[in-house]
C-alpha cells in the first residue's frame, strides 16, 4: 500500500501548488514546481507500480488539473483578492467635478505659458488647462473648447 501512497501525496501536493500559483504571483516559479512534482509522481507510478497505472494517472491528471485551474480562476474572481464592485456614476463616483462642465465655451486668460499644459483663469477660477499641442504665451486670451475627464482643453482666441 505504501507504493501507492507517496505518488498520490505528490499528486495532491501538485494540485495545491497549482492553486497557490493562482493566488500568489510567482512569475511561473510555482508552475515549474508543480510540473516537477507531477512529473516525479508520474515517474514513480510508471517505475514502481506499472505502465498501466501510469497511463491511468496521466489520464486523470489531463482531466483533473485543467478543471482545478478553471475552478481556481473562478474562485479568484469571488475571493477577497479581487475587486468586487464597479466604480460607476450610479454609485456616486464622478470622474470630473460638475463645475468643470460649466466651463465649456467660457473665455479666459492664460496665467502661465501653456506648453501644452499650464494655468489659466477661466471665469473667476484659476484652473489647470491644456491645449491640443500648441504653445500659448502667458497673458493670451483662451476659450474652453472641450472638457474630457479631468482635462479642460483650451484654444487661443483672436479677441
Amino acid at each position: 500500500m505504501s507504493v501507492y501512497l507517496f505518488p498520490a501525496l505528490l499528486q495532491v501536493l501538485g494540485v495545491f501548488v497549482i492553486i497557490a500559483e493562482i493566488f500568489i504571483p510567482s512569475l511561473g516559479l510555482l508552475t515549474v514546481i508543480a510540473v516537477a512534482i507531477f512529473g516525479y509522481s508520474l515517474y514513480l507510478v510508471f517505475t514502481t507500480i506499472s505502465t498501466t497505472a501510469g497511463i491511468v494517472v496521466t489520464g486523470i491528471d489531463l482531466v483533473v488539473v485543467p478543471i482545478i485551474i478553471y475552478a481556481g480562476i473562478r474562485m479568484l474572481g469571488e475571493s477577497s483578492l479581487s475587486l468586487k464592485s464597479e466604480l460607476s456614476a450610479s454609485e456616486g463616483v464622478a470622474s470630473q467635478k460638475k463645475e468643470m462642465e460649466t466651463c465649456l465655451g467660457m473665455g479666459g486668460e492664460a496665467v502661465t505659458d501653456l506648453r501644452p499644459a499650464g494655468m489659466a483663469i477661466i471665469g473667476h477660477n484659476r484652473l489647470d488647462v491644456v491645449t491640443d499641442g500648441e504653445y500659448v504665451d502667458a497673458g493670451t486670451r483662451v476659450v474652453v473648447v472641450r472638457v474630457t475627464g479631468n482635462q479642460i482643453i483650451v484654444e487661443k482666441t483672436n479677441n
